[in-house]
């Protein structure tokens, strides 16, 4: 079932994935249209500009008192033809705009011998939207115009004015849509590499991050599985301890009981007595710690100890140690501890003492575990790992509990140091800079 979720999401990623890079590479690709139409459309007024501006308006005005093909007329067509011939324009002409709606063509820039000759007058296809510009004077630039007799094509105009500045007719330019689409797949061809650089950009942005999400997902299985076993570990030595309890409970009750039936009250109080100390001392097992991790970790290892005849003793600062992740801090504590433990438990009962010192202050965490036990030799090989002092039937969970320690220290930037110089007795010291 796992797996299918993990196959559906990743064939649901791709899917995305893929739809996301094409809107992006075809909303470039209209967008790169878009500015190609424009800049040819400006272009092209700026053409009507000029050409309107150098029209010979006296000429044109004699046209207009008859509009006919007179001298007038083919001076302004023959004009009006060169102009078009190098701009590389569809049609270049004249307009009457005297209403708001529509307007009429009356000099077609063609070439003399051309037989499909335009009427003077005739109606032109510029809309009325541009048509209500021109009729207030304005500039205009048309969408591209599909017309069934001459195709598609976008259309300018300027106004063409006399020498007194009046508004006497309209210069228009139409540019073939072929020449547009022309430039465009010039443009296109030259942009290709960006449009195919920015989708393989996003393919390897999406990607980096479905790979960080895994490593990550990968990094936080790889955590809390060592959380798991570290925690496992203490429960299953608290179940022992537990185990161990209510073992010499039952044996405590026989005794008792053999007591009793004997008739010997006495001795019964007497056991009691000792019993009661023992009871005191489970009952010390409830430590005053804010880390609510740490006191945990503390009292288990603390009825291990009794469990074993161990004296163990606590020194904790009133701090939450929040500048150490919780995982890290029992990591590096029940490692320490539990070689502690297996050291004193070497020497006789009466001899097995631990210390355990936890302190905290505004520079640094110090971590101070001292156990008797058997001295260490070679302390400079202690850190490697696989390398232990204990005995070789244990071997197979040794020489990693230290190497451990240490790495989770020097993430930390901080400092171990283990001193066994003492008789019977070895400490180990841990300093964490609080950043």
């Amino acid at each position: 079932m796992k797996k299918r979720k993990l196959k559906l999401i990743l064939i649901l990623s791709t899917i995305l994935l893929l739809l996301f890079t094409s809107l992006n590479i075809y909303t470039s690709y209209l967008k790169m249209k878009k500015t190609v139409e424009e800049s040819i459309a400006n272009q092209s007024l700026e053409a009507a500009i000029s050409i309107a501006s150098s029209i010979d308006a006296e000429a044109y005005k004699q046209f207009l008192k008859k509009p006919q093909k007179n001298d007038y007329y083919w001076e302004i067509r023959n004009y009006l033809n060169d102009a078009r011939v190098k701009i590389g324009a569809l049609f270049v002409y004249t307009l009457e705009v005297d209403n708001p709606k529509v307007s009429k063509a009356m000099i077609m820039g063609l070439p003399p011998n051309f037989t499909n000759s335009f009427d003077i007058g005739g109606v032109c296809t510029v809309p009325e939207s541009e048509v209500q510009k021109a009729y207030r004077g304005e500039t205009y630039v048309t969408e591209v115009i599909h017309d069934s007799v001459h195709g598609a094509y976008l259309s300018v105009g300027a106004p063409i004015k006399d020498d007194g500045g009046n508004i006497i007719g309209y210069l228009g330019i139409d540019i073939s849509a072929d020449t547009l689409n022309g430039i465009k797949g010039k443009v296109i061809e030259d942009n290709l590499f960006t449009l195919i650089f920015n989708g393989v950009f996003i393919l390897i942005v999406i990607g980096s991050f479905l790979f960080l999400q895994r490593w990550y997902q990968k990094e936080v299985a790889k955590e809390v599985g060592a959380t798991e076993d570290t925690y496992q570990a203490e429960i299953k030595a608290l179940i022992t301890s537990v185990s161990s309890i209510r073992h010499d409970f039952t044996n405590h009750i026989q005794v008792l009981h053999g007591l009793l039936q004997l008739d010997k009250p006495e001795q019964a109080k007497q056991y009691l007595s000792s019993l009661s100390k023992e009871v005191q001392a489970i009952e010390s097992l409830k430590l005053n710690i804010d880390h609510p991790g740490l006191s945990i970790l503390l009292q288990t290892k603390k009825l291990t100890a009794q469990n074993h005849t161990i004296d163990m003793d606590f020194t904790i600062s009133e701090d939450e140690f929040n500048k150490i992740k919780t995982t890290d801090l029992i990591k590096i504590l029940s490692n320490l501890i539990d070689n502690a433990i297996d050291a004193a438990i070497e020497l006789p009962e009466s001899q097995r003492k631990i210390t355990i010192y936890c302190n905290a202050d505004e520079t640094q965490y110090e971590f101070k575990i001292t156990n008797t036990g058997p001295n260490i030799e070679n302390v400079s090989q202690i850190f490697k790992q696989g390398f232990s002092t204990k005995k070789p039937e244990n071997e197979k969970i040794r020489g990693q509990g230290l190497f451990i320690v240490n790495e989770i220290v020097n993430k930390y930037n901080g400092q171990i140091s283990i001193d066994s110089s003492k008789h019977l007795e070895t400490t180990v010291i841990v300093k964490i800079p609080i950043k």
